[in-house]
């Protein structure tokens, strides 16, 4: 009876496969070569996106689940504090029209995918991140909503599932730090709101980014990144 029991457990374990977690660390990037833009802006993150968790099923065999934490607050807070003079994050209880502020961004994730080795039929893990931020002026009114697509990619051959899926989304954050730093500016036109209580802008709208710009300024946003080739 015991051996039967036992063997209802190992078949219940093959069936619903095995289950990994993954938890990132606060990734940082490298001083950005850069002149600071002289403004105020608030960054206001929503739960969401403060503490991310991605769970996902892969082929009906492993439960994989992806724990972001802090790590897109820290690392947009880090971003940001490169790019603005000042930055004050907002609670969930500030009113940001309340603050001497000259802008407001926001960010959000749309979609968080991610491939195994056993999917892509390589040696590596790959992770797509779309992030949308979208910027506002004093009064609240949305003037910018931009989509910002990321991609990082660890092989497996030095370090085990966990820490190469872990690498993979760590370096999908810093290919979008790398963008966002090259381009925030020249999309988002957040500069034209410094020290102006009423800017005439375009209304909203969304500009896309290919995978193509993110890779061309990775190599040169980020000063001394340690990223993977390939």
């Amino acid at each position: 009876m015991y051996r039967t029991a036992l063997r209802g457990l190992l078949l219940a374990g093959l069936i619903s496969g095995c289950g990994s977690n993954v938890t990132l660390d606060t990734p940082t990037i490298p001083t950005p070569l850069l002149e600071q833009i002289s403004m105020s802006v608030g960054l206001r993150m929503p739960e969401n996106f403060e503490h991310f968790l991605h769970e996902e099923k892969v082929y009906g065999r492993e439960q994989w689940s992806i724990d972001l934490g802090r790590s897109n607050a820290a690392l947009f807070e880090q971003l940001f504090r490169f790019m603005f003079t000042n930055v004050k994050v907002l609670g969930p209880d500030d009113d940001p029209q309340l603050l001497p502020l000259d802008a407001l961004i926001e960010p959000s994730i749309d979609e968080f995918e991610f491939s195994t080795p056993e999917q892509s039929s390589t040696d590596a893990f790959a992770v797509w991140i779309r992030y949308r931020l979208k910027v506002y002026d004093r009064e609240g009114n949305l003037v910018s909503n931009w989509p910002v697509s990321a991609y990082g990619k660890s092989l497996t051959t030095t370090m085990g599932s966990s820490a190469a899926l872990q690498r993979a989304a760590t370096l999908a954050m810093r290919d979008a730090a790398a963008l966002m730093i090259m381009k925030f500016d020249n999309v988002t036109r957040i500069s034209s709101m410094a020290g102006s209580s009423s800017v005439e802008l375009a209304p909203a709208a969304e500009t896309e980014t290919g995978e193509t710009d993110s890779i061309e300024v990775q190599t040169t946003a980020l000063e001394g990144s340690d990223d993977e080739a390939g």
